[in-house]
């Protein structure tokens, strides 16, 4: 259990080291400190369940984690870079980005004890804090690409808008795609396409982060609107099927196993006479 939560706090570590940078003006190790944040508390849960170390401590420690990483850490980050001629304005801004984040992280937790349907496991409700936190800080990576948006009052409230666009949408109901399911099965074809592909990522990240950085975001946010149809789409399919059909099992309904009476659901009972040799 102890390595899990090592992997949270090391993530906790660079949020931390991120805000220190921000202080120090130091906006490429700040980003920095954010991304390998991000990347490792995407590690953390999948180590924890494959050693089987889930546990009520880690989690907490995990949303904990999350608020200083991804809501506060961005938050000083984009203060200081960008609205701190803003003055109150900027700050007022930043500070409901990250009171956002904690609103969200406390959702998700009292969420996680609800029973809900397997392919609902597949969304988060509103946009997760970790993408939220990359996804804010668009405008640094279009500065370092030459797109300066420091040099006009107008481009500086676009900033403003963007960045409470993105704080709404961490405590709406909007339908992001996890992608929680995606790991379940993967075909044999494709274990070595992936592995090729999440090198060039981190190639990519490594040699062109800001480029990369700006397409990823771009990307997930096309992803949105694509995520909201499928799921209206699944919702609909699901509410037109007839109950008296629909199968009671642990995924959908873990008590309904011992309550459901004999010859309901998928499985069939036959009933043998004595002396009747089985069949």
């Amino acid at each position: 259990m102890l390595v899990p939560n090592f992997v949270t706090l090391l993530g906790l570590c660079w949020g931390l080291t991120s805000i220190r940078m921000s202080i120090e003006q130091r906006w490429e190790l700040a980003l920095g400190g954010i991304v390998l944040a991000a990347l490792l508390d995407g590690i953390d849960g999948r180590v924890a369940r494959y050693l089987k170390a889930s546990s009520r401590f880690g989690a907490e420690l995990d949303s904990l984690a999350d608020f200083v990483n991804f809501g506060v850490a961005p938050a000083i980050l984009l203060f200081t870079w960008g609205f701190q001629d803003l003055k109150s304005l900027g700050w007022i801004c930043v500070m409901l980005f990250a009171l956002a984040s904690a609103l969200r992280l406390a959702r998700f937790n009292v969420a996680s004890d609800e029973v809900r349907p397997k392919w609902q496991s597949n969304y988060f409700t509103g946009m997760p804090t970790p993408a939220a936190a990359i996804v804010v800080l668009l405008p640094l990576y279009l500065f370092h690409l030459g797109i300066n948006l420091h040099g006009s009052k107008p481009a500086m409230f676009i900033m403003l808008a963007y960045t409470l666009a993105i704080a709404l949408l961490m405590v709406s109901s909007v339908p992001t795609y996890s992608g929680k399911l995606m790991g379940e099965r993967i075909g044999r074809e494709w274990v070595l396409p992936i592995f090729v592909m999440a090198i060039a990522f981190v190639a990519c990240l490594v040699t062109y982060p800001y480029e990369t950085l700006t397409l990823a975001t771009l990307a997930y946010l096309v992803t949105i609107p694509l995520s909201v149809r499928r799921y209206r789409h699944l919702e609909a399919s699901q509410a037109d099927l007839p109950k008296d059909v629909a199968p009671a099992n642990a995924e959908t309904n873990p008590a309904a196993a011992d309550t459901a009476p004999p010859g309901t659901g998928n499985g069939q009972v036959i009933g043998f006479k004595p002396g009747e040799p089985k069949r």
